[in-house]
């Protein structure tokens, strides 16, 4: 493992031959458990609650590891190319060469699924499990329950005979490609049918007013995780972002207490 060696940004290789692309880290050295960012679907680590992290962990000293999925950002490798499998391994790489001791999985909506991944592939490999969770609208399993399982049979088919549905989005002007390939491999990547251990606390702040991951999926994620050791923060007037400054102080606040 290569530790963090300075503050500033670096990049690593993932993949191979014609899969191979660049992935852009930040690195913030300090102690504690590192705390490793991981971003949302179609975010980057420059995203508001990103950088609020990054200054808390500056104030704080904390070691704090912030990078761009495929496709995102400032890595390489086009976006439409990409599937769950693809930022699962480029989360696996970066917490691997910057972050393997025991980090505290810091992970928003798509980066919550992503972050419960990890942990699941790290107890099946019998490796150490990550200090802790904090959940920001996890989106587990999203490729299926929050957008297939949501499609018109037009849409639905669209992708099926084309490959692909250009999404518009609420935050981002640019329509979003949602790929066959996508839907199919997060088919191989679910996690709400089973029980879910990650091997550590969990804490998940959810909005109630959340239109693109109900706080009912949530209460599914919590059914699935161990009761002792998790928690769950409703925030009534909450939206998927929760960047409003109340927000920011409550990740703050559950980073804080899941890392300490």
């Amino acid at each position: 493992m290569a530790a963090i060696p300075g503050e500033g940004s670096v990049s690593i290789t993932v993949g191979s031959g014609a899969d191979a692309r660049r992935i852009a880290v930040r690195l913030r050295p300090g102690s504690g458990p590192p705390l490793v960012w991981l971003g949302g679907f179609r975010s980057d680590m420059g995203a508001t609650k990103a950088m609020t992290l990054d200054a808390w962990a500056s104030r704080e000293g904390r070691a704090l590891v912030r990078f761009d999925y495929m496709g995102h950002g400032e890595s390489g490798g086009r976006f439409a190319d990409a599937t769950i499998s693809t930022w699962l391994a480029d989360a696996r790489a970066v917490i691997a060469t910057y972050a393997a001791e025991r980090p505290v999985l810091v992970g928003s909506s798509m980066g919550g699924w992503i972050a419960c991944l990890v942990a699941r592939e790290l107890a099946r490999e019998g490796a150490s499990a990550p200090s802790g969770l904090v959940l920001i609208a996890p989106a587990l399993d999203f490729t299926g329950s929050l957008m297939w399982e949501r499609f018109t049979p037009e849409i639905r088919e669209t992708i099926e005979r084309d490959g692909a549905w250009m999404r518009p989005s609420p935050y981002d002007p640019n329509p979003v490609p949602i790929t066959r390939a996508l839907i199919a491999d997060g088919r191989t990547h679910g996690l709400l049918d089973a029980p879910l251990d990650p091997g550590c606390p969990v804490h998940i702040l959810q909005g109630m007013d959340d239109p693109d991951v109900p706080y009912t999926h949530a209460l599914r994620v919590v059914e699935r995780l161990p009761k002792a050791g998790t928690v769950l923060t409703l925030i009534a007037d909450g939206d998927h972002r929760l960047s409003r400054p109340q927000d920011l102080a409550r990740l703050l606040t559950a980073v804080a207490e899941i890392s300490s």
